[in-house]
């Protein structure tokens, strides 16, 4: 008989369905939002509606100009899973107040998991939406995926200016 999964695994397995629509050349990224125990909307990185992707253009720009990974966003064609998922509750119209965010990351190439963590913007729209926990996959054989609290970002950014951290510290 299988084994039936804890609440916060089944909702990555259904972030890692979601992330299999991805365009990104480099990395398939799903994201789900739960709230009282049921999805109410889902995201993958890629470009916007009605683009074309770094898949149909069969090249990513960034790779392209030799931008390191994680810096200067921007140029990059796609929006993220997380966005994603949080403009597509908007487009629907629902509260994402309390609500909890899934997000799950592999590498396209061979297929091991990342470390799904946000990145600044995406934690900034996570806290002024007004979600409660991110679950986030990670590669680690002991610990599959790793949980953040809203209230610990905004706690911390609270005592450390965010601005002032991310310049010194690089983070």
């Amino acid at each position: 008989m299988a084994i039936r999964p804890e609440k916060d695994q089944y909702y990555l397995n259904i972030a890692k369905v979601v992330s299999t629509r991805s365009t990104c050349l480099k990395v398939l990224m799903g994201a789900i939002i739960v709230k009282e125990d049921q999805i109410i909307a889902t995201g993958y990185v890629g470009s916007p509606r009605h683009t074309k992707s770094s898949i149909e253009h069969n090249v990513c720009l960034r790779q392209h100009l030799n931008i390191p990974s994680g810096t200067q966003y921007e140029l990059c064609r796609s929006v993220h899973a997380e966005q994603n998922a949080i403009i597509n509750a908007a487009r629907a119209g629902v509260s994402l107040l309390g609500g909890d965010m899934f997000i799950y990351g592999e590498n396209r190439k061979t297929g091991e998991v990342v470390n799904a963590v946000p990145c600044f913007i995406c934690k900034k729209m996570m806290i002024n939406a007004g979600l409660n926990r991110i679950i986030c996959s990670f590669n680690d054989p002991e610990e599959y995926y790793r949980v953040y609290y809203i209230t610990d970002w905004v706690t911390d950014w609270k005592t450390h200016d965010i601005i002032e951290d991310k310049i010194k510290y690089g983070q």
